[in-house]
């Protein structure tokens, strides 16, 4: 979301294969690439893939080709801020992330599920 308020979303089927790994670090560099065009210069993302994460922020690396691509575009774009910070949060507190991965696979959205409450004990 923007300082003014304003959220953006985006998903589209990619047309080839790959892993979720794959999926997560292209969404990564598209909202990088949304971000700037918008005109931000300091960024927080908060996303679920910890692979993701962790390997754009370094120093752990990977050596699947693919993979070690995409991360050196990420950090490359990333590059253009004064300030990003990546931070990871678990999936079951990133529906909407998870929504539009589903649609970015053309897979269906499972539905929600009732929050847990907590029972007291009389």
């Amino acid at each position: 979301m923007s300082p003014a308020g304003i959220r953006y979303e985006k998903s589209a089927l990619t047309g080839g294969s790959g892993c979720n790994n794959e999926a997560e670090l292209h969404a990564l560099c598209l909202a990088l690439d949304i971000a700037f065009a918008a005109g931000a210069r300091r960024l927080a993302l908060r996303g679920d893939s910890d692979v993701a994460v962790r390997y754009v922020r370094g120093p752990e690396s990977t050596r699947i080709a693919r993979l070690v691509v995409l991360v050196a575009q990420a950090r490359e774009r990333i590059r253009d801020f004064e300030d990003v910070q990546l931070l990871w949060v678990p999936r079951h507190r990133n529906v909407d992330a998870d929504r539009l991965s589903r649609q970015a696979l053309g897979l269906p959205t499972p539905p929600l599920k009732p929050a847990k409450g907590r029972r007291r004990s009389r």
